[in-house]
């Protein structure tokens, strides 16, 4: 779960005021003591934490808050809309040129994941309609090109390179004429980076972004490097002047302070984060979202959209009628399994819920990494056709038979069957909530949720 630590600690310190029934200043100030030293532990910028807390403080103890029915409430949603607002209170989108293509010219130090995250990028807008095309403007590090040109075919892109001899200024330039001529409206632009800021990159990369006249430049920031990351930030921006932050590694920053600390230090966006290493694992950042998802409050909106985007909704509704119809049968279970595994992590996915946010506390030694779903995938795979559809002929000989072609052994096999049997049942009592959730797009394909 993203900022684990700090979700805990501010959690914790807003849960204790939910026992009172009356605030008092005290009370407040016990809080946001607490809540400074979570921030602080996060690594997030001094100043920050100290206007932060000044600024929640002086909300929560107003008349409003003190003589409300419910004071750890508001103060809540206090914290809630203060950390929406240090992270940029709306999200910031790129910016698409009314005449094609847009050009993204993406900058950072050597190491933060620019260039994945140069392929992602691709990839998202290629989702949206977009006709990218990946320029290798790295010449310097080894393999930075044949990187690029792995992860565009992955991913179906085009990567525009003339090898490592040509200066990155031509290559920039000539990646653009050749975008014009393919009609590709979006070209992302890979230059190099250097272990740390210097004179020779920052003229190289003025440079390219004089001759192409970028309409974004994004700055590629490693969110696990904390406060330096502000630094590095504070330094392109300067020299180069950046549109808006790629914050990546996400998924592996307990602490946090990167991004609470980004926007508020440059008056500069995060636009996107990247959330793992696969390829679909990079988010557009909505400020408000984040900071639900910090204080254990959920991010529904993204999972729906996670939902719709990797459910089919049409065999949602085939399978809503079989569920009705009591007509579940193990083929319908092992589509349900792979399209909740396409949708991510199970933790990512429940750290979304509402009050699933300490989500590993919660379900104690539940697996979180997929190897039951992918154990559980490969005995359904080991099974007939006939068995998947017809469950009721699993006699003993069969289910040895399966034990054996799934590498399990029959007391898994049972445990499934029995598992099957009772998810059944519990379908037929939900049925009658099925209607309500349609209103819910995609949560009407996740049945296994319920």
């Amino acid at each position: 779960m993203i900022f684990e630590g700090l979700s805990d600690r501010l959690q914790g310190a807003l849960s204790k005021l939910k026992s009172k029934g009356k605030l008092t200043d005290k009370d407040v100030k016990d809080a946001m003591r607490e809540v400074k030293l979570a921030l602080l532990e996060a690594d997030v910028n001094f100043k920050v934490v100290k206007d932060f807390i000044k600024t929640v403080q002086e909300r929560c103890v107003g008349q409003e808050v003190m003589e409300s029915l419910t004071p750890a409430q508001h103060v809540v949603k206090i914290v809630n809309e203060e950390l929406t607002s240090l992270m940029g209170d709306v999200q910031s989108k790129i910016v698409i040129s009314p005449k094609p293509p847009t050009v993204i010219m993406m900058v950072g130090l050597q190491g933060a994941g620019k260039t994945t995250t140069s392929g992602k990028l691709g990839g998202y807008f290629k989702k949206q309609g977009k006709k990218p095309l990946l320029v290798a403007c790295d010449i310097y590090r080894p393999a930075a090109i044949k990187q690029l040109q792995v992860v565009g075919e992955k991913l179906d892109i085009p990567v525009f390179n003339m090898g490592d001899k040509e200066s990155p200024i031509n290559i920039a330039k000539a990646g653009l004429s050749h975008a014009i001529k393919n009609n590709n409206d979006l070209v992302i632009i890979d230059t190099a980076g250097r272990l740390h800021i210097d004179e020779t990159l920052m003229d190289e990369l003025k440079s390219i972004k004089s001759e192409v006249r970028p309409h974004e430049i994004l700055l590629v920031v490693d969110s696990m490097t904390g406060q330096d990351a502000v630094n590095v930030a504070e330094s392109f921006n300067e020299a180069l002047g950046v549109d808006g932050v790629v914050l990546t590694k996400l998924d592996g920053d307990t602490r946090g302070g990167a991004a609470l600390s980004i926007r508020a230090v440059t008056q500069k966006p995060i636009k996107f984060i990247g959330m793992g290493e696969k390829l679909d694992d990079l988010e557009p950042f909505h400020p408000d979202r984040m900071a639900s998802r910090i204080l254990g409050m959920g991010d529904i909106l993204s999972l729906i959209e996670k939902a719709q985007e990797n459910i089919d909704l049409e065999k949602a509704k085939e399978l809503e009628q079989k569920i009705k119809k009591q007509d579940l049968d193990f083929e319908d279970f092992l589509e349900q399994m792979e399209q909740i595994q396409n949708m991510g992590p199970l933790d990512k996915i429940l750290g979304m819920m509402p009050g699933m946010g300490n989500i590993k506390d919660q379900l104690g030694d539940v697996d979180m990494n997929g190897k039951e779903i992918n154990r559980t995938k490969a005995i359904v795979q080991s099974m007939t056709i006939e068995e998947r559809r017809n469950p009721g002929i699993l006699n003993a000989s069969r289910k040895k038979r399966i034990a054996r072609g799934s590498g399990t052994s029959v007391q898994d096999v049972n445990r499934l069957i029995k598992q099957f049997n009772e998810m059944k049942k519990m379908m037929k009592m939900f049925t009658g909530s099925q209607k309500s959730m349609k209103k819910r797009g995609g949560f009407a394909g996740l049945p296994f949720f319920k």
